[in-house]
């Protein structure tokens, strides 16, 4: 569900990235390697989640979800969720994303 929420929240970055897999891709893809690791992955994702966070606590309270219900998510909590979704995703485990893992729903 969380992972769910993690989307739900990235996508207007996504959306001002490019309206692209592609654009996407680049958008994450920090250094410019042509792979995304866990590290770019979590970073950019966590962007929604600062998004959200109004007053910057660090803990995602009802009222900042969509919504405006829910148990409150703290951040570390969400980058945990970040992170077990980048290992679904990355489904021939080198510990980076494709183009088409990414775009892959996750198992």
């Amino acid at each position: 569900m969380r992972a769910a929420l993690a989307l739900l929240l990235a996508l207007p970055v996504a959306a001002l990235a490019q309206n692209t897999a592609g654009g996407l891709f680049r958008a994450m893809d920090a250094n410019g390697d042509g792979r995304i690791s866990e590290a770019e992955y979590v970073a950019y994702m966590s962007q929604g989640f600062d998004r959200r966070d109004r007053n910057h606590d660090g803990v995602l309270e009802p009222d900042e979800l969509p919504g405006g219900h829910g148990k409150p998510v703290t951040r570390a909590a969400w980058q945990d969720d970040l992170r077990r979704e980048f290992r679904k995703l990355d489904r021939n485990h080198d510990g980076y994303l494709s183009p088409q893992e990414l775009m892959q729903p996750p198992r």
